[in-house]
Order: C-alpha cells, then structure tokens, then sequence
C-alpha cells in the first residue's frame, strides 16, 4: 500500500477544527480521493487500473479525498455495495480542473448570482460540489465541514481512466482500522496522513475554503 499512514490522534491536534477545508493526502503532482463499490467494479478497477466493465458512465459519480468522511458514508466498508474500498492517485491537474468547473449542488445566496443563473449552471455544468458535515471515526459530526465532488458526462470518462495514477484496494486495511473504532482503541488508529489543500485566490475563494462558517 502506497498511502502514507499516520496515528489518528497526532493528527487531530493539527487540523482545523471548524470552516471549509479539503482534507487530503497529496503532493504536486497527486491527490488521493476515495470510493467505495461492490466486488466486482472494485475488482476491476484493481486489476485493470482504471474504472471500467459494471462501472457506469451514465450516472453521476462521487469523489472524497478525506478518508475519515468516506469511512463515515461507507460504514467502513461495512455497506452493502461498498465493501471494496478504494485509494484513487489522481493527477492533480485533473483535480484541480473539477474544482474549476464545478457548481454548488444547493443554492445559496453567497454564490453572489440569482437562482435562475445557478439554475442554468447546474444543467450545463458536468461537475457538483457539495461541502457536508466532516465526521469522526465514529461517524459523529463535527463542525468542520469536508468536500465531494460528482463527476458525469467528460468528465467522468476522463477520470475512469486517464486522470488516474494508480488503483488501490484499502479494503483490508479498512477493516483493521475498524477493529480499534469498535473497541474503542483510537490510540492504536492508523489512518492515511492528511492535511488542509489550498489552491489560488481565486479557486480558494470559489471554494470558501479557510471560511469558518
């Protein structure tokens, strides 16, 4: 396994504890994201390196690159549908371009335009972000708040195979790590290393990311 792991608590005490912040592992070349599926997409993926065979390209498909709020939507892989679970090194390039091209799936009045305008975003834009509650290991809400990002249409097919790095199942190491959040033993957690991601002014404003509301 490629990801880089660090104890769950010596993490806690540097991250931000509330506002808008993507939470993720990466450097300048990478970003790692996370989903989670049935056996036989996961399988696919894993042994042909890109998203292909039950995968569908029709509908619209989610990207998480913080780990814990993925293991929160997942139940660490304990899900039906989900229990391949898996670590996407992502060109940042390519993630970068989703965030530049995406619209807020819900409406709000600090986007700065009218309804109708985000209205008519939403129908041509090809990519969503969505900020929801970030969560602990045992899936309780705190107030920081951590990013999705869905993909259809050109982009979807860009990231089922070209913007993608490597292909990690993390299904194994997920069920380890949920053994000490059953037994309440997070000392012992091990999670991959992340930290806040910052972007130009202007994609930084975009997001509202550093914002703590």
């Amino acid at each position: 396994m490629k990801l880089k792991l660090k104890k769950y608590k010596e993490q806690l005490q540097d991250w931000p504890q509330k506002g808008h912040h993507i939470m993720a592992q990466y450097d300048d070349e990478k970003i790692i994201v996370y989903q989670s599926y049935r056996k036989e997409i996961g399988e696919f993926a894993i042994q042909n390196q890109y998203f292909g065979g039950d995968f569908s390209l029709e509908r619209m498909t989610w990207i998480k690159p913080n780990f814990l709020w993925m293991m929160y939507r997942n139940g660490w892989g304990t899900k039906e549908g989900q229990e391949s679970v898996l670590a996407i090194h992502l060109k940042m390039d390519a993630f970068k371009k989703y965030l530049e091209n995406a619209v807020y799936s819900s409406y709000n009045e600090r986007l700065e335009l009218s309804r109708e305008e985000w209205q008519n975003q939403v129908k041509e834009s090809s990519v969503r972000l969505q900020w929801d509650p970030d969560h602990d290991p045992f899936g309780n809400k705190l107030e920081r708040r951590a990013i999705q990002i869905g993909l259809r249409n050109e982009f979807i097919k860009s990231f089922a195979q070209e913007d993608i790095i490597l292909i990690e199942n993390i299904s194994t190491f997920v069920k380890e790590q949920h053994q000490f959040v059953l037994n309440d033993g997070l000392d012992n957690l091990m999670i991959p290393e992340e930290r806040p991601l910052l972007f130009d002014e202007n994609l930084n404003k975009k997001l509202r990311l550093n914002e703590n509301k």
